[in-house]
C-alpha cells in the first residue's frame, strides 16, 4: 500500500477513465482522495493526455515530482480502439453534437473500405475538430464553436502507424489505430467517411495503450480511495 511519501515523491498511476467523466474530473479525483487520505493540504497532481468525455480508456495521472515526466509521456504512440459510424456527420466529429448531413451508405463494401486505409497510414495532414480544446488567439476552439463563429483552423501533420478494420457490420465498421500524439481519431472518423464517398463519425473510442502502459492494468478512479490507508492506520 502506497503512503504519503510515495505520493509525494511520484507516482505513475494508470487510470480507467470513465464515459463521461472529464480528464480534469478524474485528475480531480484521485487529487481530492489523496490529499484525504493523508490529511494533505495539497499535493500536484497531472494526467499526461487529455481524453474526451464521450471517450474511455487509458488516462495517465502522475503524482508529486513525477508531474515533470507528463510531457516524456505525452509524447508516446497512443493506441485506440472504437468504432466510426458511417452515413452521417456531425459538427463535433463524434456524438457530443447530433447528426447534421446523412450520405449514402450502399455503394459501401468490404473492399472498398479495406482499400480506403492505406490513404490514412504514415504521416498524414488532418484537420482538427472545432469542438476541442486548442487555442486559437487565447479562447479555445469549442468556445468559438459553442458560439457558432466560424473560425480557420490550421492542418497538422500526424502520424498513423497501424490502422486495422476488426469488424464492420454496416453503418458500423471498428477499427484499432496507433498514433502519434496529437492525433484527433474524430478527424480521422470524419475524413474516413469522407473518402468513402459518404459521410462518418466516431461513435465509441477506447484509449488501450500510452507506449507501454496498457489499459489492461488500471484502475477504476471510482475505486481508488478505497485502496488508500484509511486516517486511523496513519
Amino acid at each position: 500500500m502506497k503512503n504519503q511519501e510515495d505520493f509525494l515523491q511520484g507516482q505513475i498511476l494508470l487510470v480507467d477513465k470513465p464515459l463521461t467523466w472529464t480528464s480534469f474530473q478524474a485528475v480531480n479525483k484521485i487529487k481530492w482522495d489523496i490529499r484525504k487520505a493523508f490529511n494533505l493540504k495539497k499535493i500536484k497532481v497531472g494526467h499526461a493526455g487529455t481524453l474526451d468525455p464521450l471517450a474511455t480508456g487509458l488516462l495517465i495521472i502522475c503524482t508529486g515530482k513525477f508531474t515533470k515526466k507528463i510531457t516524456e509521456i505525452q509524447g508516446q504512440t497512443k493506441e485506440y480502439t472504437g468504432t466510426i459510424t458511417l452515413g452521417g456527420t456531425t459538427p463535433s466529429f463524434d456524438l457530443e453534437t447530433e447528426v447534421n448531413e446523412t450520405f449514402p451508405t450502399e455503394h459501401i463494401t468490404t473492399d472498398l473500405i479495406q482499400d480506403t486505409i492505406p490513404k490514412f497510414l504514415g504521416e498524414i495532414e488532418q484537420v482538427p475538430p472545432v469542438f476541442s480544446a486548442l487555442k486559437k488567439d487565447g479562447k479555445r476552439l469549442y468556445e468559438y464553436a459553442r458560439e457558432g463563429k466560424e473560425v480557420e483552423v490550421k492542418k497538422r501533420l500526424v502520424t498513423i502507424s497501424e490502422f486495422e478494420i476488426t469488424a464492420i457490420n454496416l453503418p458500423n465498421i471498428d477499427f484499432r489505430i496507433t498514433c502519434s500524439k496529437g492525433t484527433y481519431i474524430r478527424s480521422i472518423a470524419n475524413d474516413f467517411g469522407k473518402a468513402l464517398q459518404s459521410g462518418g463519425h466516431l461513435s465509441t473510442l477506447r484509449r488501450t495503450k500510452i507506449g507501454d502502459y496498457n489499459v489492461d492494468i488500471a484502475i477504476d478512479p471510482t475505486k481508488f480511495g478505497e485502496m488508500l490507508p484509511k486516517k486511523s492506520e496513519n
